[in-house]
Parts: C-alpha cells; structure tokens; sequence
C-alpha cells in the first residue's frame, strides 16, 4: 500500500507472497498446480490431530508449543482441515518448537532479501502477527493472520495492513511511523538496485500516502481514513483481490 506500486500478475505476486511467508516457506517453490497450499506437506499431530504414524507421535513429543485443536483452529479461521494440516507442517519443519521469535523470524526473513538488510522491516512484521504481544508468534497466531490476510474480506485485509503500519498501536499513522515502515522497504530492498533508488524517495513515499489518506490535514491518517481511501483506490483494491487464490 505504501506509495501505491504497479500491481503484479496474479502468478507473480502468489510467488513472491509464498517467499515472503516467514516459517512455512517450503524447501523450493513448488508449481501452484502441485499443491492447493505450496507451503508444506503431511498432516498436523497434536490433540485434537490425527496422528499418521508412530514418527508423528514421536515428533509430538519434543514440540515445546501444541497448537489448538484442529475443529477449533477451522472454527477461528477460514482454512479448511486439509489445509490447516499443510500449513502446520510447514511452520513445523522451520519452528520444530512450535513458536517462534522475533530474531528466529528475521533469520528466515533474510533469506528472502539477501542483498539488502530486512531486520527492521521483519520486526514490524512480526509484532502484526504477534497479537498478544507475547515476544512470540505460534502457529495460531500465524494462521490467524494468514487467514486474514487471505481468506478475509476487503475491511480485515486493509485492517490488518493498518495494524501493520500502526507501529505504536495507538489507533492512527503518523508520518514517523510511515517513514520508518518505507525506510525499512527501501533498506530490505537493498542499495544495488536497479534503477538505483534516490535517497529522497521514502520521503516522497509518505508524502504521496499523506496526500492520499490523511483527508482532514490533520497530520495522522485514522483507520476510518485508511479504509475510505483505499477503498476509492481501484489499484489498491484490485491488489487486495488478488490475494484471493494465493491458497
């Protein structure tokens, strides 16, 4: 959403979302016709999980962190049973303990952006997922983001993104805040790019997004704000549509 940038291709952007998806990102990137969810493979274990094998219940007893029950985690979400199932497997192969922290998510974060320094921006990240404010985020606190981010209507996506962007949790979006969010893009992007990024460009970012949003000039940009603008924004509705069929 920040500075509004072109909107990919449906299979691009399913791509790059799928690498962008911290602990259950799979070994290599399968075709999206191989896997409904491309995040992993197997079943879940946990009560209220069937158990496949004796491996599985051997595995479950080193993990540190049991997820919910499976009905439960359908009823919380909009994931089916399947579904649910691949996605703990996934998180499972990359947090065996069944949470992870904050500098656990910025390590796998990283691999994604190794020409550039994503640590500031994978905080941010992590404190959206990290609802309970806890210092970790389990699998139920990730498949319920994911859930929103995916299967959600217009209004819990664009909610969601303003958390995000909400760094203090205050209920509006300063300049500083919006500054910070666009430096850390700029500086998980990396200083090689090409074209070479200007160095006033994330100014000019929060600018554009202050000009957009901010309909009363009053300095921050409130959820009522964000929801009114983006939702007169074609191109960044189209974007939140096509999150649709990511899984």
């Amino acid at each position: 959403l920040p500075g509004n940038p072109p909107v990919q291709t449906k299979k691009a952007l399913k791509q790059r979302f799928l690498k962008l998806l911290p602990c259950c990102r799979p070994k290599s990137i399968p075709s999206l016709s191989e896997s409904k969810t491309v995040l992993a493979s197997a079943v879940l274990f946990s009560p209220g999980f069937l158990a496949d094998s004796v491996e599985d219940e051997f595995e479950l007893s080193t993990v540190c962190h049991r997820p919910e029950g499976l009905e439960q985690l359908q009823e919380q979400t909009k994931f089916t049973r399947k579904e649910l199932q691949v996605l703990y497997r996934g998180f499972k192969n990359e947090c065996p303990s069944g949470i992870v922290n904050e500098e656990n998510f910025k390590q796998i974060y990283s691999q994604f952006f190794p020409q550039g320094d994503s640590s500031t921006y994978a905080t941010f990240l992590f404190n959206a997922f990290d609802t309970d404010h806890d210092g970790s985020v389990s699998f139920e606190d990730f498949v319920s983001g994911l859930s929103t981010i995916l299967r959600g209507t217009i209004d819990d996506r664009l909610n969601w993104a303003f958390n995000l962007y909400d760094l203090n949790k205050d209920g509006c979006i300063t300049r500083e805040e919006m500054l910070d969010i666009m430096k850390s893009i700029y500086d998980m992007m990396g200083k090689y790019t090409y074209p070479a990024m200007r160095e006033e460009a994330p100014r000019e970012h929060v600018e554009n997004f202050f000009q957009k949003m901010d309909r009363n000039k009053d300095g921050v940009v409130t959820i009522e704000e964000f929801l009114e603008s983006c939702q007169k924004d074609e191109n960044i509705m189209r974007s939140m549509q096509l999150f649709d069929s990511v899984i």
